[in-house]
């Protein structure tokens, strides 16, 4: 199990029916809905804009776009599991099944491709940037947005006492787990320079303290408690020592930064 299966950063979706992936994406749309939204707004997005969610995993996102872009708009909601989709898309959203690392990018030439939390998880992640810059038409905007939990690897930077010491000591252990690159976020802007777009910008958001973090800090421990207990990593009473405190101490619990990355092409 990585860290991204396992809901901290990322694709709470893809995990089994019962995992808890209700109460993650309810906990991902409360934690980084508003940094997205406030990005794709300084991008101007507006009336007849064509968008493509990638990796979508539900409609949060895609709902907000489709309220920007309009009737005369397109938005066009991909993943490789679209099994979130529980009734028919309306105009002018399209859901489609599509694996951003391996297939052809949609046509239609969109004026914004919009990805969170989903490059970490691609294979070929350099083939799934080239397909997103592809689709985009002269002027595009891209908005990439990654977590990096090298940048900031605690559950509770304000450590001090043993209840925060204790969750400190789990997220080692799930960050020992994972495999994957710790550190992919604060790259994203070397990489869509490198790619040939322009107007390059970051920022980072690092959510601290938040009841979404509470939740999405039990789903994951739940989630990898098996896997954490059979590799040696922790006891079955840490794992339910450092629920029972997530509901009973005043804990201020962190999630790894998210790094937004937007850029132009030309």
């Amino acid at each position: 199990m990585t860290l991204i299966d396992g809901y901290l950063t990322g694709n709470h979706h893809r995990l089994p029916a019962g995992a808890g992936a209700g109460q993650c994406s309810e906990a991902f749309s409360a934690l980084f809905d508003p940094t997205t939204f406030r990005h794709i707004e300084r991008l101007g997005i507006g009336p007849g804009w064509r968008c493509w969610e990638v990796g979508a995993g539900g409609f949060s996102v895609v709902s907000w776009l489709a309220k920007r872009v309009g009737p005369t708009g397109r938005v066009l909601a991909t993943d490789t599991d679209i099994s979130w989709q529980t009734s028919a898309a309306r105009p002018p959203v399209e859901v489609r099944k599509h694996d951003v690392g391996t297939d052809q990018p949609p046509a239609g030439g969109f004026d914004l491709v919009h990805a969170r939390l989903v490059l970490d998880r691609v294979p070929d992640r350099e083939s799934a940037l080239r397909s997103m810059i592809r689709a985009l038409r002269p002027g595009g905007r891209l908005l990439i947005e990654e977590a990096d939990p090298a940048l900031q690897p605690l559950a509770c930077p304000d450590e001090h006492g043993p209840a925060e010491q204790l969750a400190n000591r789990l997220r080692r252990a799930l960050l020992t787990e994972r495999g994957t690159d710790l550190a992919y976020g604060r790259g994203l802007p070397r990489l869509l320079r490198a790619a040939g777009l322009r107007q390059v910008e970051a920022d980072a958001y690092f959510p601290l303290a938040s009841p979404a973090c509470a939740a999405l800090e039990t789903a994951t421990i739940q989630h990898a408690r098996a896997s954490l207990t059979s590799a040696g990593l922790a006891t079955e009473s840490d794992i339910t020592d450092h629920l029972a405190n997530i509901t009973t101490e005043p804990l201020d619990l962190a999630t790894a930064p998210l790094i937004s990355t937007w850029a132009k092409k030309l």
